[in-house]
């Protein structure tokens, strides 16, 4: 073992001009033709997910504003050499005129003012440019960004700002409108494929396509990602020489086999609940997460019901041939409304199994209610039986349970309806309150207030 240790493929093949960067072609396009025109703005902002490569583009942005060539005698460019006293030293992280500051471990006004502020006035030791490069900027706190607005928008002309974060709705407004912003995108499958074919060349390894498209796949577009697990995979290939295949990686990864998913897809939707548990106890068995097998059948949902839109989407270099034409067969047979029902249930079954103390048997009562609703019949089958019955029910024939009158008969009388008894109006100068006089036949009912004023008296 050599004794500057190993280093991990993230590191040793890390971008280091504009030309290894991969996917940013717009990006690189506008830097290029600032350089060229010598405008080169006072501050930028770069923002991506993890891994697309905000930092190294700031590095590389640093070397070229301060190389000079292998000669000593070069400008500002978007092609350092490498090879000069700056382009070495900002590489190692150790230029004294190029500062990294970790916006999340110093995020207060202090650490502002005692490694920017206080120090912006002086000219660079030895580089052209003296660079500010802040990752995660977002982390900085109110009072520390209100420090670092007089700064950056009126800086000398030796100082520039390169500012990396992946929260760009966390950067305050005044912030944003200092600098020149540039969006990192995801790295398409193609291109991340193609990266990792070379990497795995270069480091003498063998490896499968399908493997490389399993490691696209989980990378979600971070470069960083999956040469992580590019790394991973070739240490755990098999002896011998031979070559990394999709099942290694997948037992790397705990995926279950997507052809196998596919088999439990059409299961659920053929409404075969005890095929579908026995395939879920099997891919348990074999290692899958029921997390995972989850999320598995929500991304074949989503990607049927998206070919179902546009066709084209079913050409995915992460896909194979043979998952692909399953995946067009699945898109023509199935109605939007069942795919549509089925990523509902299976969004709600996620957060459940995520949370239930028993993962794999919430699994299983997740696959037993999405079969059960597999052979419900469509809205449109049970509206048109509902109106079929209620055009019988309104059939002459259909109230005929009582039996007609004889004909010739005379029809039967009506009883006639009892009138509602009225209430007597009071006699006219009655005083108010006044008790009726009794029928004859009744006894007087006395009530309170109609009592004779003699018996109050002698009460």
């Amino acid at each position: 073992m050599s004794e500057s240790g190993y280093q991990v493929l993230a590191r040793k093949y890390r971008p280091q001009t504009f030309a290894d960067l991969v996917g940013q072609d717009a990006m690189v396009r506008t830097l290029r033709n600032a350089f060229a025109a010598d405008k080169i703005a006072q501050a930028f902002i770069l923002t991506g997910i993890r891994g697309t490569g905000k930092t190294t583009t700031a590095r590389i942005v640093a070397k070229g504003m301060n190389c000079t060539g292998p000669d000593g005698q070069g400008g500002p460019t978007t092609d350092p050499c490498g090879v000069c006293e700056h382009c070495v030293a900002i590489a190692e992280g150790a230029h004294m005129d190029v500062l990294e500051m970790d916006a999340a471990s110093n995020t207060g006004i202090d650490d502002i003012r005692a490694q920017v502020i206080d120090s912006v006035a002086y000219a660079p030791a030895s580089a052209r440019y003296k660079v500010y490069i802040v990752d995660e900027v977002h982390m900085l706190s109110r009072s520390a960004f209100n420090a670092l607005l007089k700064t950056l928008e009126e800086p000398p002309r030796h100082v520039k700002f390169i500012f990396a974060t992946t929260e760009i709705r966390k950067v305050p407004v005044t912030v944003l409108s200092r600098c020149q912003r540039f969006d990192l995108r995801r790295i398409e499958p193609e291109d991340m494929i193609a990266l990792l074919r070379r990497i795995a060349e270069a480091e003498g390894g063998a490896i499968e396509d399908g493997a490389l498209a399993l490691v696209t796949r989980a990378s979600e577009g971070s470069a960083r990602d999956a040469t992580s697990l590019l790394d991973q995979a070739l240490a755990q290939g098999p002896a011998g020489g031979a070559a990394v295949t999709a099942e290694d990686v997948r037992a790397m990864l705990g995926l279950a086999d997507r052809g196998r998913v596919l088999d439990l897809f059409d299961l659920v939707l053929r409404g075969d609940a005890a095929g579908a548990l026995a395939e879920l106890a099997a891919q348990y068995a074999d290692g899958a997460d029921p997390l995972v097998v989850l999320r598995d059948l929500a991304e074949v949902c989503h990607w049927v019901s998206v070919t179902k839109i546009t066709p084209e989407a079913a050409d995915d270099p992460t896909v194979s041939p043979d998952e692909r034409q399953r995946g067009r067969a699945m898109a023509e047979a199935l109605p939007m409304r069942v795919l549509s029902r089925m990523w509902q249930m299976l969004l709600k079954a996620l957060d459940e199994v995520a949370q239930a103390p028993n993962a794999m048997m919430a699994a299983e009562m997740a696959l037993i209610r999405l079969t059960h609703v597999a052979d419900l019949p469509p809205p449109e089958d049970l509206i048109r039986q509902l109106q079929s019955q209620g055009a019988e029910a309104a059939a002459p024939g259909a109230s005929a349970s009582a039996p007609a009158p004889a004909r010739g008969s005379a029809p039967v009388a009506a009883a006639p309806r009892r009138a509602p008894r009225r209430r007597a109006a009071p006699r006219r100068g009655a005083p108010r309150g006044a008790a009726r006089s009794p029928s004859r036949g009744q006894s007087p009912k006395w009530r309170w207030g109609a009592t004779p004023a003699s018996r109050r008296c002698r009460s």
